[in-house]
């Protein structure tokens, strides 16, 4: 793993995977996404895939307006 924001492009030390696709993303991207409308959603639907077995989900798909 690099240590630059997929979402941003920058360096980071600190990085998370991002519900909505397989991004690894940087903490104010990351609360960037926790504002948007559909995280909720997208994180319940993580959290089914990945009770279900599915550990390769690869998301919703991130929102144009990310």
């Amino acid at each position: 793993m690099s240590n630059t924001c997929q979402r941003c492009d920058k360096p980071s030390s600190v990085m998370t995977g991002s519900y909505f696709n397989t991004d690894w993303i940087c903490i104010s991207c990351a609360e960037k996404e926790r504002l948007h409308p559909d995280y909720e959603m997208a994180k319940k639907i993580e959290n089914e895939q990945v009770r279900k077995g599915n550990y390769n989900f690869p998301g919703i798909g991130k929102p144009k307006t990310l």
